[in-house]
């Protein structure tokens, strides 16, 4: 079947889908996007992650292209459209297309743009194996709370992690703390057994899988502290994993080559893993559910 993006009103073969080459999501990056996860039919969290939509939107003084019910119908069609059961639906909204200047344009109506992918679920080796990470210096703006759409220092270490043969790039802050990954929060278990992880700042993206775990972990009852932790700190810790919309959770067995724990996927991050999954398989017999 064919596949279909939606672009600015319009459902669209995916291999004609375009925007304007004035658009200034391309030439300035001034937008924003949101990553929502599907799984086994469903939307996960979509309320939050189209709350997160909004206040990137706010944080930048560009309008919501749509009525908020009107995008979550462009959402649900664009996934009966591509029979959209496991993987992603991506989501979009720059200033406009206006002649190329670094002021806001005066007329410029927010441009659209949303698609979705297929993907199978994570191979069984990174779960029962566990992954790498390398840690980088931490060069992005200041505001990376915004789910802005200038990615280029996260890109830069995603791809360094690629070329190390490791799984994400852990970022590391002028004073030694880790902020996050290029596309993942990062999370480890310390010695005392306390699970701990970046607080929310503008430090940091607010993952909602990260929201929602953080919910889960107390609701289970375990000890929890939202602060920054050192690099030193994570290299030392009894187990260490990382979260998003896309990697759900995952361990994290070492850093910079060296062994995180004993050196394998930990007792706590496989309890943690088992309930998000669970979680997200609860989200069918919920409203907006598609199995």
């Amino acid at each position: 079947m064919p596949r279909y993006a939606y672009v600015n009103g319009r459902y669209l073969p995916h291999a004609q889908a375009a925007v304007h080459i004035e658009d200034r999501g391309y030439q300035f990056a001034d937008g924003v996007y949101e990553v929502v996860p599907v799984y086994q039919g469903a939307l996960v969290d979509e309320g939050p992650h189209l709350d997160r939509l909004e206040r990137s939107l706010g944080e930048l003084r560009i309008a919501m292209p749509v009525a908020r019910a009107t995008l979550e119908l462009i959402s649900h069609e664009l996934m009966r459209r591509n029979d959209l059961t496991q993987g992603m639906l991506y989501m979009q909204v720059t200033r406009g297309v206006a002649p190329r200047d670094h002021r806001f344009p005066a007329t410029a109506r927010p441009a659209l743009v949303m698609t979705t992918r297929q993907t199978k679920p994570h191979g069984e080796a990174l779960v029962t194996q566990g992954i790498k990470v390398i840690t980088v210096p931490d060069i992005r703006w200041r505001r990376c709370d915004i789910k802005s759409t200038a990615l280029l220092p996260n890109v830069l270490a995603k791809q360094q992690a690629a070329e190390a043969g490791a799984y994400e790039a852990w970022q590391v802050d002028g004073e030694g703390y880790v902020t996050e990954g290029s596309s993942t929060n990062a999370w480890i278990v310390n010695a005392e057994g306390k699970v701990v992880t970046r607080d929310a700042s503008h430090a940091i993206l607010n993952g909602i899988t990260r929201i929602t775990l953080l919910k889960q972990i107390r609701e289970a009852g375990f000890e929890l502290e939202e602060r920054a932790f050192t690099l030193e700190e994570a290299k030392a810790a009894r187990e260490a994993f990382l979260t998003s919309s896309t990697s759900f959770v995952l361990p994290v067995v070492a850093i910079d080559e060296t062994p995180v724990g004993n050196g394998h996927p930990g007792i706590l991050c496989g309890k943690l893993r088992a309930g998000y999954l669970d979680y997200m398989a609860s989200l069918e017999d919920r409203p907006g559910g598609m199995a």
